[in-house]
């Protein structure tokens, strides 16, 4: 079964649960550094945990986002205001700041003070936990009503707002329930109850939801030794629990009201939330896992202009990103501090220390896996890149691994260590210099960069660990940021199992420890030209993918092209949540949100070879057939506008369907829209550990209104709720869409009788009938019609059969005496010889017609570099910047020139990838006229035609 698992995982979620002293709420006080203010308030969280509510002399309610910290007045003034009365405790021990905001960029600081420090320390634990709590995150749609429910009665019990509100007295759960059923009517409901064999009965027995329990919301992917199916006594307490009539209960039975309240429990969810906990292996080497990991982390816009932003750390990591960006270079102050900033461009400048800070203050609180810090070290001072090691090692203390494990040394063939024993350690990727002859010293290397002019450099790959000091010259794919800094001893000793090197071929990469970064337009070529090769690279080393460097707008390329194969580090811009950014949001919201996901077991073994291209079953992977029926949707918007679903699949490139599925638009109904359409089918999904679901929602005009994705692998068939979130990926709270999904282990047609025997023999008395219809001659119609109905000879209707137990009288011979006919063994040897020779061939012209287009590429890029090297030097020496020749004329100019630029290497692509389709269908159907002509001759050869 593609579902079965070793073993029944022990789900470790636990539900939220607040604290009785956050129920009753506590005093603080709330002060702003802007305004220099400080009021008395109450915070309080409500019993369910949705919300904080903050009470004083306004009222308001927060919505929940995942960090607490604690920030601290700079004005004397505002410290002296706080610090007054009797308090107990340190100021700076008391202080609470919430962290809330729409996305990671634009985020807004809640800053109070408790009086105590227990009490301080009391919320900030209790608040992190409800916020990060991944069930909360992941509510059902019974949980998502409630939480509704909730935000109108805090609305109503504030009393700025009552005059405009119902009295609170009035609105109870049940009345609020009523006017939910009446706003939104689910007529679908009551045709699917009665659907399920209820006729003129107004309820389902315990034996009828038995079976509709087993035969349409259990998953048969599932193994049935450790999954089993549903007994009526396990239905009777379902029934108990969601029926709200007592005397159907005694009775037995359940009410269309009941069925509607177990179709949106928790335990109909879409996703199962085992899928949601830690669930998955972390004893494999680091190697053998997808790892979340962000671009030029400190970004919060563009690459060539905008803020650079020391929050963006806290923000990704507790996002759950696991391999973050340091762009370092040298401070020019009198300081001499260390600085991250995007090199030769106008993004803003930060603090080195105060990244490092961040990184140390939340590192682990989301996940306790490895973090691997991405070093892109330009600082050719001696003295920095000392300041730099010695902030490492104080600020991370004992979480910096600066030796390596006992059983992992660094050696050829020594796997890397995995997540589980990393667990807490913070690991360095920079470049490591190691011993060898030279005729001059570290502090010389270093001057000699440092006399380099921008002008000189500013071709460079933004990954140069790919690079020799004598290899600078980058295509415009590869970000201008300049060759790095020859790494001191104090940086080395901090490098050890994350060691990047250059990548010269897959051939001579062999030591585990060494990784590669690739463009995404380089590894996009190796994945072209060499895919199985690339897989087998990643089993037991390390790469790192990055966007290419004429993606000025932090764009993002798609993740999943280098997820099939095996790319460990695929690096995004997180400020930039588009669809890319959505999909690696949703890859990684599973497995305890660790930030780690183990591959498939074929892209792990040695012993396993994979094709990312392949379009046949994958060995060892049962494929699946996945069927979505869009049924309804709720809430979808408050505007009057008619609303459309359409559905992606996103996976291996024959997985990959986009758009493949779209509804009619509804008539100006978005409240509660139904659409009675036929599903959608992927008939095959061949590799659906890897497949995504995306289910998108728009308004008619095409505006987005929310969606979500959804692994095939994890996906529960059945009636499902599915809630929606909007484009940053934050669930919405009333918006919904009700789906029938049937998922199953994919059968051949060629198996089809034996999937499903009386199917298929009804299928073919059928056939039958309606042959019958076109061959009867004249005269016999009432004669042959009789036989169709009444079929007395077996073998008119059963011609199937009868040639399988002709096929089975066949002598059998075994492969060895085959091998001992000269004939066999000759025509063996004649297909192989033709084989290998169509395959050079082939290669010949593939290798071709790739210089050709490589040529062509090049002088592209050498005309763009030029052309991008005259404006970025003017930019620098304009420094005075005039109105007419401001930052936003040069970005015009780059933006004209990287459109002109990237359109001509559009075409070209376009151009390479019809070629090289051409000739793999070329050679393709070659090889499958020889393997045919082999096979001919081999029959003629042994007697066997």
């Amino acid at each position: 079964m593609a579902g079965a698992q070793p073993g029944v995982h022990a789900l470790q979620l636990k539900p939220v649960r607040v604290s009785e002293s956050l129920k009753r709420g506590s005093r603080f006080m709330k002060w702003d550094e802007d305004s220099s203010t400080v009021t008395p308030v109450t915070l309080r969280v409500d019993p369910q945990g949705y919300f904080l509510g903050v009470t004083g002399l306004f009222c308001c309610v927060l919505w929940r986002r995942g960090f607490i910290t604690a920030l601290f007045p700079q004005e004397a003034k505002l410290r002296e205001l706080l610090d007054v009365g009797n308090l107990v405790g340190r100021i700076e021990n008391r202080m609470l700041t919430v962290v809330t905001g729409p996305d990671m960029v634009n985020i807004q600081y809640l800053n109070f003070m408790a009086f105590q420090e227990d009490v301080a320390k009391e919320w900030a634990h209790e608040l992190f936990s409800l916020a990060s709590n991944l069930l909360a995150q992941n509510m059902g749609r019974e949980s998502c009503l409630e939480k509704a429910a909730t935000h109108n009665l805090i609305v109503c019990s504030c009393s700025s707002l009552q005059n405009d509100s119902i009295p609170l007295e009035d609105l109870t759960p049940d009345v609020y329930k009523s006017f939910i059923n009446n706003l939104c009517p689910r007529s679908e409901i009551n045709q699917i109850f009665a659907d399920l064999g209820v006729k003129s009965r107004n309820y389902l027995t315990v034996d009828q939801m038995t079976e509709f329990i087993n035969n349409k919301q259990r998953d048969p992917r599932l193994n049935e030794i450790l999954y089993p199916p549903l007994k009526p006594e396990q239905t009777q307490l379902l029934m108990e629990k969601y029926e709200p009539n007592p005397a159907m209960i005694q009775k037995g039975q359940i009410s269309v009201e009941g069925f509607a309240r177990y179709l949106i429990s928790e335990e109909n969810s879409v996703i199962p939330p085992e899928k949601l906990d830690l669930s998955e292996d972390m004893t494999f080497p680091l190697s053998q896992y997808f790892i979340n990991s962000s671009h030029n982390t400190y970004l919060t816009a563009g690459q060539l202009a905008g803020s650079s932003s020391v929050e963006m750390y806290r923000q990704t990591l507790l996002s759950g990103c696991r391999c973050v960006e340091l762009d370092c270079w040298k401070g020019r102050t009198a300081e001499e501090e260390p600085v991250i900033t995007h090199g030769f461009t106008m993004t803003s400048e930060i603090s080195f220390k105060e990244v490092i800070e961040a990184i140390a203050e939340c590192a682990f609180k989301t996940s306790p896996f490895p973090i691997i810090l991405s070093f892109e070290n330009h600082v050719d001072s001696p003295k920095q890149q000392a300041k730099m090691a010695e902030y490492c090692r104080s600020i991370f203390g004992d979480a910096l691994l600066t030796e390596t494990l006992e059983k992992y040394p660094l050696e050829s063939g020594v796997p890397l260590p995995s997540p589980q024993e990393l667990i807490g350690k913070i690991l360095i990727k920079n470049k490591k210099s190691h011993p060898k002859p030279s005729d001059g010293s570290t502090k010389k290397k270093l001057s000699e960069q440092a006399s380099n002019t921008p002008a000189e450099v500013e071709a460079e790959d933004d990954e140069d660990e790919e690079d020799d000091d004598d290899d600078c010259k980058k295509s415009m794919d590869e970000d201008t940021a300049g060759c790095e800094a020859f790494a001191t001893e104090e940086m080395s000793t901090l490098v050890n199992y994350i060691q990047p090197t250059k990548f010269h071929s897959f051939e001579i990469s062999k030591s585990d420890y060494q990784m590669s970064s690739f463009v995404e337009t380089k590894a996009l070529e190796h994945l072209t030209k060499t895919p199985v090769e690339f897989v087998e690279y990643n089993k037991f080393q390390l790469s790192r993918i990055y966007p290419k460097g004429t993606r000025v707008d932090s764009s993002n390329y798609m993740p999943q092209v280098f997820w099939n194969a095996g790319c460990q580090l695929v690096a995004l811009n997180f400020q930039t949540i588009d669809l890319s950014m959505q999909l690696n949001l949703g890859m990684y919201e599973y497995n305890g949100k660790s930030g780690y996901r183990l591959k498939p077991e074929f892209m792990r073994r040695p012993d396993k070879h994979f094709d990312p291209f392949t379009e046949s079953t994958v060995d060892g992977i049962v494929a699946n057939t996945l069927s979505v029926k869009i049924i309804s949707g709720q809430f979808l918007t408050d505007k009057k506008v008619g609303v459309y679903v359409e559905i992606d699949m996103f996976g291996l490139p024959v997985d990959t369907r986009r758009k493949a599925f779209k509804t009619k638009t509804s008539q100006s109904n978005a409240i509660n829209p139904v659409w009675d359409e036929e599903p959608i089918v992927f008939k095959k999904v061949v590799l659906p550990t890897l497949a995504s679901l995306r289910i998108a929602v728009y308004e008619e005009g095409g505006k987005f209104i929310g969606h979500r994705i959804i692994p095939v692998s994890a996906i529960r068939p059945g009636y499902r709720y599915i809630g929606l979130r909007n484009e940053k990926n934050q669930a919405l709270t009333l918006p919904a869409i009700f789906v029938y999904i049937e998922v199953k282990d994919y059968v051949p047609d060629t198996f089809a009788a034996l999937s499903n025997p009386i199917r298929y023999v009804n299928l073919m008395e059928q056939r039958s009938k309606q042959l019958a219809a076109l061959t009867l001659e004249e005269g016999e119609e009432e004669k042959d019609t009789k036989e169709v109905q009444t079929p007395a000879d077996p073998q008119t209707n059963f011609t199937v059969l009868e040639a399988c137990v002709s096929a089975s009288e066949m002598e059998a011979q075994t492969v060895e005496e085959l091998k001992q006919q000269k004939g066999f063994v000759r025509e063996q040897r004649r297909h192989y010889k033709e084989m290998k020779d169509l395959v050079k061939k082939h290669h010949k012209k593939t290798t071709e017609m790739i210089k050709e287009h490589t040529a062509k590429y090049n002088e592209i890029q050498h005309d763009y570099l030029r052309k991008r090297a005259v404006l970025l030097k003017s930019a620098k020496r304009d420094g005075k910047r005039s109105p007419e020749h401001g930052p936003s004329f040069f970005e015009q100019e780059l933006a004209n020139l990287d459109q002109d630029s990237g359109q001509k290497l559009s075409e070209l692509k376009e151009q390479q990838q019809q070629q090289l389709l051409n000739l793999r269908q070329e050679q393709y159907y070659s090889e499958k006229y020889l393997k045919k002509e082999h096979i001919k001759q081999v029959r003629l050869e042994t007697g066997r035609y």
